[in-house]
């Protein structure tokens, strides 16, 4: 059995769409849903999936081991980033090399680092007339959208598209392909 933590921050569609993909297979459970946001709704869905969620605090996340420990206890293989919005520090990234992914909504390095999420992102791509944009999945690393990219698919920037159109194509290729790339590296891994 390999066992997936997801950290989100928001809403929690990729997460949730992460743990209805493998809420068949056998071989695959999403343990634990962490978040660092306590009105986030993807503690709703958590619950709705019957995932615990657990929720923390900066000083929680950066200067205990708290979060490390949770993780541990869960035996967690594979931490997937689904909207999470904070730096990971690196001792969580030392204790599981190669094993925290993230999806960026476009195509890195163009608009990733500190401030470029979700319409942010959106709104560049748009406002700089980009012919293409799409999803970059990559390793996680101590600093923001660096980490070796896993995985990209793109898509036509539409000459009428709005942030919205924009990043609800980009949703659709987040949703079909994050846990595809899950699925393979839990197999590979």
């Amino acid at each position: 059995m390999k066992n997936i933590a997801i950290f989100a921050s928001g809403n929690g569609t990729n997460a949730e769409r992460i743990a209805k993909y493998f809420a068949e297979n056998p071989n695959v459970s999403v343990r634990i849903i962490l978040t660092n946001n306590p009105k986030a709704f993807v503690i709703e869905r958590a619950k709705k999936l019957n995932i615990p969620a657990f929720v923390f605090d900066k000083d929680t996340f950066f200067k205990t081991d708290e979060v490390l420990q949770v993780l541990l206890n869960k035996k967690t293989d594979l931490v997937v980033l689904a909207g999470f919005m904070w730096l990971v520090p690196g001792y969580l990234i030392q204790a599981y090399p190669g094993k925290i992914i993230n999806i960026h909504p476009a195509l890195l390095p163009k608009y990733g680092g500190k401030g470029m999420y979700g319409h942010h992102v959106h709104e560049a791509v748009l406002k700089n007339r980009e012919k293409t944009s799409g999803i970059t999945i990559h390793y996680v690393n101590e600093k923001y959208d660096e980490g070796q990219i896993i995985l990209q698919k793109e898509i036509p920037v539409l000459e009428n598209d709005t942030p919205d159109t924009l990043a609800s194509r980009i949703h659709e290729l987040e949703y079909e392909y994050y846990p595809r790339v899950i699925e393979e590296l839990l197999k590979n891994g």
